[in-house]
């Protein structure tokens, strides 16, 4: 039995064995520009020289004009408070409809930004099926280098990723999976079609009975290929041939750098990063000055330190497209204020009048 069984091991020799799922080592042509790149983030391909070094221009003007600290009103507080408070399902707002302010005090906070906008690029092959599609070869000309593919400028200052056809940089060539064929065999069952059953071991017969799994005949049909013995082609989808071309993939991107001094240890900075200031100052440029005679000495310091910090990260990957540097003012009013004949306070901050307290009293708790 097991003999009349093994005699059904057969397989189509014509069926290939699956190849590898990227194409091997040597397959592709090499293109000038293009050779050895993978694609990844970390391996850009490095923009030209530009025809002339740009710098910045230290005779436009970046002085900063003097500003008025922002304060709020009582009301203004109040309401802030307020909105606070119901938003923490635990306090009770009576404590902030009726407390006392015993003073208001607006505090001067700075933040620095600077914007710097940069384009890099990648390339890679890629291939797909080929299925008759246009294939815009050689034949039609040399392939630019990776800078002069032509590509639409985005809105400045806003991250995009634009992927491209490198012109002239396709060509066919036979599925180098399936050698062509557009099938390959079936590993499950190794071309067979059929499996040894694995409840009688195939010899057909189990509790020396015939095997009601496959019916006596010690073999089942494969359920990966469903009896074929083969599969279609997992990469040239059974159309044999494959359409290779260089993707080249652009991305533009805003890398922002902020920094706020910190001037007051009750608040802690990290709030800041959710609200708006006013921004009385835009430098913006292809390569911004560092601000000079601002009334407070840390902001120049630390505008010179990131203008010269992004320079040296940014030119030799990725080409720098435009600068921009902002001063804002963010309101900051620290309230001082009592209820029950307790003290307290707390901060109103940002241009959407956010608060923040590290204690409201505890008599405000709903018990």
């Amino acid at each position: 039995m097991d003999q009349q069984h093994e005699d059904q091991d057969v397989f189509d020799a014509n069926i290939p064995e699956e190849g590898p799922t990227a194409p091997p080592p040597g397959w592709l042509e090499d293109i000038a520009g293009y050779q050895g790149h993978k694609g990844d983030a970390d391996d850009p391909v490095y923009p030209p020289p530009p025809a002339y070094t740009p710098q910045p221009q230290e005779d436009r003007s970046t002085a900063v004009p003097d500003v008025r600290v922002p304060s709020v009103s009582e009301d203004v507080a109040r309401d802030a408070l307020l909105r606070f408070v119901q938003s923490k399902w635990t306090y009770s707002s009576k404590p902030a409809r009726n407390l006392t302010f015993k003073e208001l005090r607006p505090v001067t906070v700075y933040r620095y930004r600077l914007e710097t906008y940069t384009e890099t690029r990648t390339s890679a092959w890629h291939f797909e099926p080929y299925k008759g599609q246009t294939v815009d070869g050689p034949q039609y000309g040399m392939s630019p280098p990776p800078w002069d593919v032509p590509v639409t400028l985005p809105q400045r200052f806003t991250d995009t990723v634009e992927k491209t056809r490198v012109p002239h940089s396709s060509f066919i060539k036979l599925c180098h999976k399936c050698s062509g064929c557009g099938r390959t065999r079936c590993m499950v069952c190794h071309g067979r079609g059929t499996k040894r059953c694995t409840f009688c071991h195939g010899s057909g017969r189990a509790h020396k009975k015939r095997c009601t799994s496959c019916h006596g005949r010690g073999r089942k049909r494969c359920i990966s290929c469903h009896g074929h013995g083969y599969k279609t082609c997992s990469v040239c989808h059974g159309c044999q041939n494959l359409l290779h071309f260089i993707q080249l993939t652009v991305t533009w991107k805003n890398n922002v750098a902020d920094f706020i001094p910190d001037r007051q240890p009750d608040f802690p900075d990290k709030k800041f990063e959710k609200v708006t200031g006013d921004p009385f100052f835009v430098d913006e440029s292809l390569l911004v000055y560092p601000i000079q005679g601002f009334p407070d000495q840390e902001i120049c310091d630390v505008s010179r330190q990131l203008i010269n910090d992004h320079l040296s990260r940014f030119s030799a990957t990725c080409r720098i497209l435009q600068q921009r540097q902002t001063v804002e003012l963010v309101p900051l009013t620290h309230a001082f204020c009592s209820y029950s004949g307790k003290d307290f306070s707390f901060f109103v901050y940002g241009v959407e009048n956010k608060v923040f307290t590290s204690k409201y009293p505890s008599a405000c708790a709903i018990l």
